[in-house]
């Protein structure tokens, strides 16, 4: 699991799943996902998603075959009065390589959109393009977010190997843009030493700006100890020096080991005056620097084969 660097692809499985849509909760809020895989092709080294239940997260993806078909039978079922916005998807990205044989996330979209269900899709792929159409007619009730780590290809190589280049994922994002679609970015995680400097955020906002990107967020890296074994890999791979112990003893302030499953933020002045450059930077740009109050417009009826009224008034804010 520490080992997130390979030239190899990861293997493809196929399972079955028993339910599709889940509840999490993302600082005290509860909200809906849906995770078509498990498993990531684009091997980022900071990820957050390789907990111990999947140790083969870099190396096998698993199509939940079903999915369509349990998201259909659960939406059927919904009792909620309200319907809230569904992330697609908080653990791995649904429009990973996976996506162009299995057609799990395209399927599960047009199952939300055909039972009036609103989402928001955060991903790092250019494979989304394929869907334009389909995201496109639904414009009023999603919101795309794509997570930028850096405009560095030879950086982007390092940490995410299984990503494509920054400059063909701006292409995709102008494009959505155009089409009306509301598209943002968020800049997540930034890594300390890494990515945090004011010209390498700026370079990104800027590719925002000329894309017609109107929504920017961003947070600082969490580190956990699986987390940080790879970024011990990746610091000393960079060449920075004492790296390791700026993590330690300014930036993070712990001690080795790291308990199993913590997660620890940087410190509260280091965090403020990151966030507060973007925000400046994003600002300068006219670009908004949060996401949108997208679904509090939201008011449809639902299908008739659904008992209850839609009404989604929840702010994409609040599950980040």
């Amino acid at each position: 699991m520490n080992l997130w660097y390979s030239k190899d692809s990861p293997s493809i499985e196929l399972k079955s799943s028993k339910s599709i849509l889940h509840s999490f909760i993302v600082k005290g809020y509860n909200g809906l996902t849906i995770n078509p895989y498990q498993g990531c092709h684009h091997r980022c080294g900071y990820c957050y998603a390789t907990y111990e239940w999947s140790p083969e997260f870099y190396d096998k993806i698993y199509a939940k075959s079903n999915a369509p078909d349990i998201l259909e039978n659960q939406l059927k079922s919904w009792k909620c009065e309200y319907v809230k916005p569904v992330m697609i998807s908080s653990a791995t990205d649904a429009y990973q390589p996976a996506e162009l044989k299995f057609n799990l996330t395209r399927r599960c979209v047009e199952t939300f959109q055909k039972y009036k269900f609103p989402y928001y899709v955060f991903t790092k792929s250019v494979i989304i393009e394929r869907d334009l159409w389909l995201h496109q007619r639904y414009k009023d009730d999603c919101f795309l977010v794509w997570s930028i780590t850096t405009c560095d290809e030879q950086l982007r190589r390092l940490i995410e190997p299984g990503t494509p280049p920054s400059h063909s994922i701006f292409q995709v994002i102008k494009k959505f843009v155009d089409a009306g679609v509301c598209c943002g970015v968020n800049i997540d995680p930034i890594l300390p030493l890494i990515t945090d400097s004011p010209s390498h955020i700026e370079r990104i906002i800027d590719h925002c700006h000329n894309a017609g990107v109107h929504f920017i967020s961003g947070a600082i890296l969490r580190l956990r100890a699986d987390i940080w074994e790879r970024l011990k890999s990746i610091i000393t791979l960079l060449g920075i020096n004492n790296g390791t112990e700026k993590y330690k003893n300014e930036i993070y302030e712990f001690k080795e080991p790291l308990r199993a499953k913590a997660n620890i933020n940087a410190k509260r002045s280091y965090e403020t005056c990151t966030l507060q450059n973007l925000k400046r930077r994003a600002l300068e740009k006219n670009i908004n620097f949060d996401f949108p109050d997208l679904f509090r417009r939201s008011s449809r009826p639902q299908r008739s084969n659904r008992s209850n009224s839609a009404e989604a008034q929840t702010l994409l804010l609040n599950y980040l």
